[in-house]
């Protein structure tokens, strides 16, 4: 008689958020409150330039790994994944301020951490607890993964895809499941949301056309986040839209059954109308990087100023809107970095960011 044995570290199944018994209400989502910061951007943006730093080279690290062949380890990406954590908990301006930090040609790289940072965020503002938020922030890191087991020309290719390469495209969700399920100690979350993250709620997405109740909580955030992301981010063949944009785009998916519309919700208030990292022209015509959003004041967010009326380069200085002292300015519009001349990747990697937010 045959005897058969069933490994269940790699039993998948479509997770509970621990809050809940059922699938999440509306209701729930209405009175969700996120915990207040441990402290402020100021504080916390050293920390933050750290955590981004190393887990960009990690990120970076497992792509390389996984096109030659080699197995993910798993618990170097939890320990990241805590870390980006623990600086959202602390202060989630933060590493928001650093998804702006963007380079064409490393898009799939920087997508899978922002994705991460975001879809973490988006947990902290329905207020997930902590193990739930690494949970989320693991799906978000790998959910792309298997994007590295697509040929190259396809996956950088300038132009749009055929509908062949496009059929090659969408297998990345197949192959990052089966790549992620033969992963040693990868959680079951991650390699389901690794299949799923293209799934919408109306059974309209991809590999397998499921609807709202086969798909995880997890792999419901990260789609969100996902779109986000990839509609605001530069890539091979179209520059990035703005937020404004993406947020329209995202509320149209949301009531068109993509993506659950409470979620959505969550995730617009989350970012609010001025994100960590927009570029916005002041109504005294200068113009300057919005570094951190009040909870209570949303729309008079601290702003690190960067040019002056005559659009000329000045030394940096944080102003706070939502101070008395500075009520005679307000944001006029958002730009586009590039519109203005400002660099930000110069300006990270100068250290002028962390320096003037940090003596700010």
């Amino acid at each position: 008689m045959n005897t058969f044995y069933i490994d269940t570290t790699k039993e998948t199944k479509v997770e509970r958020f621990n809050k809940f018994n059922t699938a999440y209400s509306l209701d729930y989502l209405e009175k969700a409150i996120p915990p207040k910061p441990r402290t402020d951007i100021k504080h916390e943006i050293k920390s933050a330039v750290t955590v981004h730093r190393k887990t960009s080279n990690l990120v970076k690290t497992f792509m390389e790994e996984v096109k030659f062949g080699k197995p993910i380890n798993a618990m170097a990406a939890k320990v990241v994944v805590n870390n980006c954590v623990e600086s959202i908990l602390n202060s989630h301006n933060a590493l928001m301020l650093l998804t702006q930090l963007k380079k064409r040609d490393e898009y799939t790289a920087q997508h899978s951490m922002n994705v991460c940072i975001f879809s973490i965020a988006l947990g902290r503002q329905i207020n997930l607890p902590t193990p739930e938020l690494n949970k989320v922030g693991l799906c978000g890191l790998m959910h792309d993964i298997g994007k590295m087991l697509i040929p190259n020309e396809i996956l950088n290719k300038p132009d749009r895809f055929t509908a062949e390469e496009l059929d090659i495209m969408k297998q990345h969700t197949s192959k990052g499941y089966r790549l992620l399920l033969n992963t040693a100690d990868m959680l079951g979350s991650a390699i389901d949301v690794a299949h799923m993250h293209h799934e919408r709620l109306d059974g309209k997405g991809y590999p397998r056309q499921l609807t709202a109740e086969r798909i995880s909580h997890y792999a419901k955030i990260v789609a969100i986040t996902d779109m986000y992301d990839a509609i605001t981010s530069d890539r091979v063949y179209q520059n990035g839209r703005s937020h404004l944009d993406a947020i329209k785009l995202l509320t149209e998916s949301s009531m068109n059954g993509h993506l659950d519309s409470g979620l959505t919700m969550k995730f617009i208030e989350c970012l609010g109308i001025y994100p960590v990292g927009s570029v916005v022209e002041l109504t005294s015509g200068e113009t300057g990087l919005v570094i951190e959003i009040h909870a209570k004041a949303k729309l008079k967010p601290k702003i690190l100023m960067l040019k002056d009326q005559n659009k000329k380069t000045c030394n940096p200085f944080v102003i706070d809107l939502s101070l008395d002292s500075y009520r005679q300015y307000g944001i006029k519009k958002i730009l586009r970095a590039e519109e203005c001349d400002i660099d930000l990747i110069r300006h990270y990697q100068n250290g002028l960011l962390e320096r003037s937010i940090s003596t700010a």
